[in-house]
């Protein structure tokens, strides 16, 4: 497959169609993709439910999010081993939302979001969303890295806050070090030390069995053993409680399937209502924007780890669609995560069929899992969330970014990184955007050259008459290096009865450079100064002639060649011989 037709074509669930119809599927295959999607399914369901309580909903919503939202995905998306679910990335986006309007504000944004999504997928946005540099990227999820580590610190240590966190990022770590911290429980924090300790050290043991399985299991136990000795520690149950289907109150996860239901009814505060979707449309932008980069991202790091080609807006479009269906039954934002996909991949996974079985481990856990997942500590799940968060950011990508890349681009990271916590993800990623781009124009502009290459006998090999001058222009002809480029042409020009303009090296001409050379050309005339344009590349040619530039006997005139640039000049010397 063309790489151009795989960033900018639209098929649909081309990644299943592709490993299942062209390749053909087998015995070998499914046990590869069984064992992978049991592997994901069981690392999932804790993860899952972190993130779900990191944003302020029940931990049940995640659980809903990776079955749902997982199985389209899997289905419909371009990758061949993304896995997807709630990430660390959106917590920081969704938090403020639910704390304004509640679960079903979010499954509203939700909705929007995955209506922005397609949109972007239908108009093959997959190569534009790839525009973003990796010093922004970086940045803002280094800033989010940090911020849900902050609303993490409560759950570690057992803190005792008044009312709601402020929304500027410094005065929440004023309440939380300076008004709260006083209240630490000790219980709590031994349980966050043992979860950190477990995470950490797990790993090293090279052990088949994922370090966050392990992690909760020791922390639950550590938790039952706390309680026997009457020092409890906050869990899933004590914090969180559901409406079963017969209408009673139970503590902890509901033990159901989700029901299907309309993300838009009962927003606190608010009716549904046209205004609602105005407010709620800017986090909308955001979480859509954000989730095509993070599944993009995530199919990028795939296919570099198997050799597996992805297909961008397939991949985005199927993202769009898990989302449009996930609020129906509970779910929110969702996107392919990192962690979890790579893990599918190293498990053995060979189809999407792996992160369909993924889907299926969920609905299984909810069903039957229930009543043992409400003993979970809320120090581990914090805990959990913290790791995630650290592994989403990339930190030694980041920390090798800082040491080797250039001054423009350090800035742009910190000035990424600065914004996310002190405004917003969005100021954030436009301003950086925006200042890379500017600082890009610059170092472009840098590059476009004005050369005298009157004596170079490679170019011009026969002295030229009495007052021409030859002179080479390379770099595109662009509006921030074309004030430049004329300046220094204006001082080549003076005193001169003619120019010769070698634009061999001119890739681009836009409307700066347009209306640059017709001021030049201009100027040319008034002075007396003849000038003669070679070597002109298509584009260029292209915008002159749209521009209806054309030459003009005795001021000005073009040529294909520098070679019959210079005859014409010579032809006009007295001295020049007679033509045969």
């Amino acid at each position: 497959m063309p790489a151009r037709r795989q960033l900018e074509g639209l098929q649909f669930a081309y990644a299943l169609r592709d490993s299942l119809g062209r390749e053909g599927y087998n015995g070998s295959k499914l046990r590869g993709d069984l064992l992978a999607g049991l592997t994901v399914g069981i690392s999932a369901i804790p993860l899952s439910m972190a993130l779900a309580i990191a944003i302020g909903l029940p931990p049940e919503h995640g659980l809903y999010t990776s079955l749902v939202a997982g199985l389209i995905m899997a289905l419909l998306g371009g990758s061949r081993y993304s896995v997807s679910g709630p990430t660390a990335a959106f917590v920081v986006i969704l938090q403020p939302i639910v704390l304004q309007y509640g679960l079903s504000g979010l499954l509203l944004t939700t909705l929007m979001s995955a209506c922005i999504a397609l949109l972007m997928a239908v108009a093959q946005f997959g190569r534009v969303v790839t525009y973003i540099p990796n010093t922004v990227t970086f940045g803002f999820t280094l800033g989010i890295a940090v911020i849900i580590a902050t609303l993490q610190v409560p759950d570690l240590l057992g803190l005792e806050l008044d009312g709601t966190l402020p929304e500027f990022y410094f005065a929440k770590v004023w309440v939380i070090v300076v008004a709260a911290l006083s209240s630490a429980h000790w219980p709590t924090l031994l349980i966050t030390v043992i979860s950190f300790a477990v995470m950490l050290a797990w790993p090293r043991l090279k052990l088949p069995i994922p370090a966050h399985l392990v992690t909760i299991v020791v922390a639950t136990a550590a938790a039952f053993a706390l309680a026997a000795i009457d020092a409890p520690v906050a869990t899933i149950a004590s914090n969180f409680e559901y409406t079963a289907q017969d209408g009673h109150t139970g503590e902890g996860i509901p033990n159901f399937l989700p029901a299907f239901g309309l993300p838009w009814q009962n927003v606190p505060g608010e009716p549904w209502s046209w205004s609602l979707v105005s407010t709620l449309l800017p986090q909308a932008l955001t979480i859509a924007l954000l989730g095509a980069i993070e599944a993009l991202l995530c199919a990028v790091m795939l296919e570099r780890m198997s050799g597996s080609r992805y297909y961008a807006n397939a991949e985005l479009f199927g993202h769009g669609l898990g989302n449009l269906v996930a609020p129906f039954f509970g779910g929110f934002s969702a996107a392919p995560e990192l962690a979890r996909s790579t893990t599918n991949f190293r498990a053995g996974a060979r189809t999407p069929i792996a992160a369909l079985i993924h889907s299926g481990v969920i609905a299984a856990s909810l069903m039957w899992l229930a009543p043992y997942l409400k003993h979970l500590p809320m120090a581990c799940m914090a805990t959990l969330v913290i790791i995630v968060a650290w592994r989403m950011c990339h930190g030694r990508q980041i920390v090798s970014t800082i040491r080797t890349a250039p001054v423009a681009d350090v800035l742009v990271f910190f000035v990424c990184f600065s914004l996310t916590l002190m405004v917003d993800m969005v100021v954030a990623i436009g301003s950086a955007v925006v200042i890379a781009a500017f600082l890009f124009m610059r170092d472009i502009a840098e590059m476009t050259k004005v050369r005298d290459i009157t004596k170079l006998l490679k170019h011009v090999p026969r002295p030229l008459p009495e007052g021409w001058r030859v002179v080479k222009i390379s770099g595109p002809l662009f509006f921030a290096a074309a004030d430049k480029i004329f300046a220094e042409l204006d001082v080549l020009a003076e005193d001169q009865a003619g120019l010769v303009m070698h634009m061999d090296g001119v890739p681009l001409l836009d409307a700066g450079g347009l209306d640059g050379l017709t001021s030049f050309i201009k100027r040319c005339k008034k002075n007396g100064v003849e000038l003669i344009l070679s070597d002109i590349q298509f584009q260029p040619l292209r915008a002159m002639v749209k521009a209806e530039i054309r030459p003009e006997n005795g001021n000005f005139a073009v040529f294909p060649t520098l070679a019959d640039a210079l005859d014409a000049v010579l032809d006009k010397s007295p001295e020049a011989p007679p033509a045969c």
